[in-house]
């Protein structure tokens, strides 16, 4: 999905609830989060996302599927095992429903956490690691013990967040 079209179906789940007369919240992470708020990527295979009322959502966005040709989990919540408490803003503040995102450094611990070595998750990591500024992994295991406790992070990641650095100082952005 493109970001106009993660926009075009947002929109279109916001008048669905506002044709029930519901109020709902929604926040989005991972490559929705960095197509839309970080112009990161061009696209992504789905959006992650939290919902209320969930039941709700879930139905309407099943309905946008069908209605624009989607996968059926192109909105899913498969992200929420990952989650712990963490900032959040605004993105998007519609008649019926609020689009927040998580901030850039829980962004960055949850992906750093969650990684696959697909190319997609280390260019998202570098993409927050720049835009944060960040020039060791230790800055990196500290946002990440602000939201995670030490003992779930394991050495992959640790040897994972090195290889990223290593990927920056080749290849350094001008």
């Amino acid at each position: 999905m493109l970001r106009d079209e993660i926009l075009k179906y947002l929109h279109a789940l916001n008048e669905k609830l506002q044709q029930r007369n519901v109020k709902g919240e929604i926040c989005l992470y991972g490559g929705a989060v960095m197509c839309l708020v970080y112009d990161a990527r061009p696209s992504t295979k789905d959006v992650d996302a939290i919902f209320q009322p969930s039941e709700i959502i879930r139905e309407v966005a099943k309905e946008i599927a069908n209605e624009y040709e989607l996968v059926n989990d192109w909105l899913n919540d498969g992200v929420k095992g990952f989650l712990v408490e963490h900032p959040r803003k605004v993105f998007l503040n519609l008649s019926h429903l609020v689009v927040m995102v998580a901030d850039p450094e829980y962004m960055l611990a949850m992906k750093s956490l969650s990684a696959r070595i697909d190319g997609t998750d280390s260019k998202d990591i570098e993409f927050l690691i720049n835009k944060l500024k960040i020039t060791t992994v230790d800055e990196v295991l500290k946002i990440i013990d602000k939201y995670y406790p030490r003992r779930i992070v394991k050495p992959a990641t640790q040897f994972f967040l090195e290889e990223v650095f290593d990927e920056i100082h080749d290849n350094p952005r001008s």
